[in-house]
């Protein structure tokens, strides 16, 4: 079930009350580059450097009218644990994240920097999740979804931005890790009764979501990205699949090596840094170049955060 106009405002009280809107910067190079008006929004401007803390802010501000909880746990790749140890500091909760080994070094400074006890454990996001799951009930901690209709509320209202600023976009590309950043994008679209296709982008080493959308049914696929972390998924989650079987128009696969072109075309055109997840919709688009001639688009850059030595290897390349 989608947010509604009312719900998503609301949740905006609590996203503004922590953070400012993000921009959207219609950008000519990139434009020129492309072969269509490219209007980015730069959620990697967001205090934590993705969009996900707009979820958690929101997830929070109502997990915190229950005295009872006293701590939280959950799984991440890194953006969605920003967001946890960010709400959870807010109310005074502890928090601990688990994370796959060999995450991003970074993300789990950050979230340590945050306030959060970062764990590592399994070789995938989704045996990290059943990690966390099982230290939940070990541990009389709450476990915090990556999707859920509050995490879909929040990030909502960055569609709201975009949609309000960027008037008669044609096609919105969005990536896609567990759904809600897709799903509330949607959300957004339809309150406002804009007409712009959405297209999800999945990494091509993570085929869950392109096979079960394909599919009509969840569909487990393994992962083998190197650089596209926030879209490592293994399992997808059912309800958002759902959502996006009904309003999705299509998904583009993109791999490791076009979302590396990507982050280095963003960096070029707009001097924004772009982790792989972030750059995964600029990847899509340029995919379908020939598709989008003479467009207005948007791509949605997730998030910029992306381990130094790595980004800094792309640019060499």
């Amino acid at each position: 079930m989608l947010p509604n106009l009312v719900a998503m405002e609301a949740a905006a009280k609590h996203v503004y009350s922590a953070m400012p809107p993000t921009p959207q910067f219609h950008w000519p190079l990139l434009s020129k580059r492309l072969g269509a008006e490219v209007w980015v929004k730069h959620e990697n401007h967001t205090a934590v450097g993705a969009f996900k803390v707009r979820g958690g802010l929101v997830y929070f501000a109502e997990l915190a009218r229950d005295p009872s909880i006293k701590g939280v746990i959950a799984a991440t790749r890194g953006n969605h644990g920003q967001s946890v140890a960010v709400g959870a500091s807010r109310h005074g909760l502890r928090s601990k994240i688990v994370v796959p080994r060999g995450n991003s070094v970074e993300k789990n400074a950050a979230m340590r920097a945050l306030g959060a006890e970062v764990i590592e454990h399994g070789d995938d996001f989704q045996e990290a999740r059943e990690f966390a799951q099982a230290m939940a009930r070990d541990e009389g901690l709450h476990m915090v979804p990556s999707y859920h209709p509050l995490l879909v509320a929040g990030v909502a209202t960055y569609g709201l931005e975009l949609f309000r600023e960027a008037r008669d976009l044609q096609t919105v590309y969005v990536p896609i890790g567990l759904g809600s950043g897709v799903c509330g994008t949607i959300a957004a679209r339809e309150a406002l009764g804009c007409r712009a296709e959405v297209v999800g982008v999945v990494s091509a080493h993570a085929r869950g979501y392109a096979l079960s959308f394909a599919a009509g049914t969840p569909i487990e696929s393994p992962v083998s990205t190197k650089l596209a972390d926030g879209m490592a998924v293994r399992t997808p989650d059912a309800s958002a699949l759902e959502i996006m079987k009904k309003y999705v128009d299509r998904i583009v696969e993109v791999s490791d090596d076009e979302v590396a072109e990507a982050i280095r075309t963003l960096f070029e055109c707009t001097h924004n840094v772009a982790e792989g997840a972030g750059a995964a919709a600029l990847a899509a688009a340029s995919q379908e170049s020939r598709r989008i001639q003479g467009r207005k688009i948007a791509v949605i850059l997730s998030g910029g955060n992306i381990d130094t030595p790595v980004f800094a290897k792309l640019l060499r390349d």
